[in-house]
């Protein structure tokens, strides 16, 4: 039986890729993701109300090596990109009736057809 030898070389452990998101083992960022999770739950999905929970959480997923470090204004948390008055479509159209393409009149030509 051939033994293996690990020891021979030194292991170097990289940065995760960009877009990679290794699993928080050590839950050393779950209670910022448990507060960014029911702010969400809170405000309906409206993800813009829960921003600053969603910053720190990938703040604290790039302290703890968890992901790359990036420059959090460059995705999307500059002052910049703040959302001030989003609305939640009412749905007012569909209430009345409209179904979306029903207003086209004639035959339809496309590659699916």
């Amino acid at each position: 039986m051939a033994s293996m030898n690990f020891s021979s070389g030194k292991q170097f452990v990289k940065p995760p890729q960009r877009g990679i998101f290794p699993l928080d083992h050590d839950a050393e960022c779950k209670p910022k993701m448990q507060k960014y999770l029911e702010c969400l739950k809170e405000e309906k999905q409206q993800h813009n109300k829960c921003r600053e929970l969603s910053k720190d959480y990938l703040q604290c997923r790039m302290d703890n090596e968890l992901m790359a470090k990036e420059n959090l204004d460059e995705m999307g948390f500059s002052e910049n990109a703040r959302i001030t008055e989003a609305k939640e479509y009412d749905k007012s159209k569909e209430k009345e009736g409209y179904v979306a393409g029903k207003h086209i009149k004639g035959k339809l030509t496309g590659w699916l057809w």
